[in-house]
């Protein structure tokens, strides 16, 4: 069983990865790991000194390539338990019983 949490705020230095929920001309953006065969939403470790928000930055534009777009936080998440086991656009996620919650928990919050 996994459990993910939501947060509204928690303090910048507590955070280990940044996780970005995209979309361009209407339509989703999934990033495939090379060392994986699924899908995931564009993120990934934050490097020494650097600030979350710069984090999400740095990921999405060596992840998709991006270099115009606006970026504003929406939660903080935590996961207990197995994370690999969805919402339906797609049916091959990497993390299945993460990122649709997390996509779930942007539209709940009006950011999509």
């Amino acid at each position: 069983m996994v459990e993910v949490k939501f947060y509204d705020k928690v303090e910048d230095s507590l955070l280990k990865f940044a996780v970005i929920i995209a979309k361009t001309e209407g339509k989703w953006i999934f990033c495939k790991h090379k060392e994986r065969d699924t899908l995931e939403v564009p993120g990934g470790h934050r490097e020494a000194g650097e600030a979350i928000l710069e984090t999400a930055k740095r990921e999405l534009k060596e992840e998709t390539g991006a270099v115009d777009f606006h970026i504003r936080p929406v939660c903080v998440y935590s996961v207990k338990g197995k994370t690999r086991v969805g919402e339906d656009l797609t049916d091959n996620w990497t993390y299945p019983l993460i990122q649709p919650k997390l996509i779930q928990e942007a539209r709940y919050r009006g950011y999509l």
